[in-house]
Order: C-alpha cells, then structure tokens, then sequence
C-alpha cells in the first residue's frame, strides 16, 4: 500500500478530486497548508504599503492507495493540477505499512 501526498495550488483541487474520482479512487483527505519552494513568496501591496508574502496558501491532498493504482494515481493528479507556471506543487509518494477500519476492523487493502 502507498500514502500519495500532493501539494497543489488550491484552485485546482476540484479538478485533481475530479481526476481521481474518475479513475476509482475513492477517499481523499484535503488539508489547508501554507508553504513555499522556489517560488519563495511574493510581494503585495495593500493600502499602499508593500509587504511580503513568505508563506503562499496550498492545499495537501493525501491518498491511501493499493500498490497497482499508483501510477494511475500520479498520472492523474499531475495532469490535473498542472498550470506549466511556477509553483504548481509536487507528489511525495509514501510506504503505507498498516491501514485499518475502524468501523469494520479491517486491515490492509480491505480498509481502503
């Protein structure tokens, strides 16, 4: 079993739940993070003062998967989240030792 964790930027996350869906992938958990790479912020102005944005809002979307989606999966969300511009995120792929149920006690792919 694999942990696919996705960065991405977070007007494209309809779009990634929509790719996955459609080739079966069944639960994702969505979470509100705020990180940077080699984009290192940006500059904004508000109210005519200009200030630094370090930290840019993006969104982890993480995806418990059996061994034989994950290609599937990585094709998928790439395709989807990709704008070509700067800063449209990166794939971790994870060992996922254990997985279980807690509804039902199953483990392992069952639980997934």
């Amino acid at each position: 079993m694999k942990l696919v964790a996705a960065i991405i930027k977070p007007f494209k996350l309809d779009d990634v739940r929509e790719a996955l869906s459609d080739i079966g992938v069944t639960g994702i958990t969505v979470i509100e993070v705020k990180g940077f790479g080699r984009q290192k912020g940006h500059t904004e102005l508000y109210r005519g003062a200009e200030y630094v944005v370090d930290f840019l809002p993006k969104i982890k979307v993480e995806i418990a998967i059996d061994d034989d989606q994950l290609d599937a999966v990585i094709e998928a969300i790439s395709a989807a989240a990709k704008t070509g511009k700067i800063g449209d995120g990166k794939i971790f792929v994870y060992e996922l030792s254990q997985a279980i149920r807690i509804r039902t006690g199953e483990s392992g792919p069952e639980a997934l």
